[in-house]
């Protein structure tokens, strides 16, 4: 145990748990991040970090953090029975926030581990560990790298980022944007009002905002994506795909159509492009119907409805556009 305070940069306590056989991680604090990396289980550890919040013109002494951490706060770092806790909390209701402390935990354990964290303004970080996770801030981001199991988080306005996770992933936000990039799964993401970018993706994938603009490439399996009032652009998909915006234009180009393909929006434009020698059951409407190299069609073709098939039919395409072409 090392206990010090030389900044708020450098760990206040390191503790070290290399002979503990952990597979859960309990944290909680307000105000500072959490952050949760795999390593070698020899090197199991907790970092603390600590700082003033307010005005910092004052800071304390090392013997004065010490005292004011010992009688303001009940701090828990433990390993007992495998799950690790490392928690801050105030013993006592806060009045004063620029008399109070920041609590921040870098918490180093082996891969295979569940976690729960709650942070009430921090950011949140995971890299690198198996199992199940279930995370969330009331303002800090979310960034989640190389993850696999059943994976819960949300933020009430941060961003999310998620890179090289796979399995199930349920991620929300209620303000920020998100961005999703090299993984696979069950993914499911939604933002009340932020962008959202999707990449490389392979699996069932879920993803919808509220007001801002959905931009993918790259999907494989299935994809659902829905927009109150942004632009969805979907290119380079091999994907069934459902995609919808209430008042933005949908650009969408398949490589390599899967089992449906269905876009609705209530006022823009809609851009189309299919891939040839395919079979389709097209049912498409909108003010004004434009085509290029509809070849093998046989049915209805008028300027506002197109109603047949192409190659002698097979995959249903519905496009619906209320007020645009």
């Amino acid at each position: 145990v090392n206990a010090q305070n030389k900044s708020d940069k450098e760990p206040y306590l390191t503790k070290t748990f290399s002979s503990e056989n952990i597979s859960s991680v309990v944290s909680k604090t307000s105000g500072g991040n959490i952050t949760v990396t795999a390593v070698n289980p020899s090197e199991s550890r907790v970092e603390v970090f600590v700082w003033q919040n307010g005005n910092r013109k004052n800071a304390l002494s090392s013997n004065e953090l010490k005292t004011k951490i010992a009688n303001e706060y009940d701090l828990d770092v433990s390993v007992n029975n495998g799950k690790l806790t490392a928690t801050a909390t105030p013993k006592n209701r806060i009045t004063n926030w620029k008399r109070t402390l920041s609590f921040s935990f870098s918490i180093y354990v082996p891969e295979k581990v569940s976690t729960q964290l709650t942070t009430s303004g921090g950011n949140i970080v995971l890299t690198g560990i198996s199992g199940d996770q279930d995370f969330s801030t009331s303002g800090g981001n979310l960034d989640l790298n190389t993850l696999s199991g059943k994976i819960k988080g949300r933020t009430s306005g941060g961003n999310i980022t998620i890179k090289n996770c796979k399995d199930e992933l349920y991620i929300s936000t209620s303000g920020g944007n998100i961005e999703a990039q090299n993984s696979e799964g069950n993914i499911r993401v939604s933002t009340s009002g932020g962008s959202v970018q999707l990449n490389n993706l392979k699996g069932n994938i879920n993803a919808s905002t509220s007001g801002g603009n959905v931009d993918g490439e790259t999907i494989e399996g299935e994809l659902l994506t829905h927009t109150s009032g942004g632009n969805i652009s979907l290119q380079k998909l091999s994907c069934s795909v459902k995609a919808s915006t209430t008042g933005g234009n949908i650009d969408v180009s398949i490589l390599h159509p899967g089992k449906y393909i269905s876009l609705n929006n209530s006022a823009g434009k809609i851009n189309l492009t299919l891939p040839k020698n395919t079979g389709m059951d097209l049912k498409l409407s909108a003010m004004k119907i434009s085509t290029e190299n509809l070849e093998n069609f046989s049915g209805n073709n008028s300027k506002d409805e197109i109603n047949g098939t192409v190659n002698g039919g097979g995959i249903p395409v519905t496009v619906q556009s209320s007020g645009g072409k």
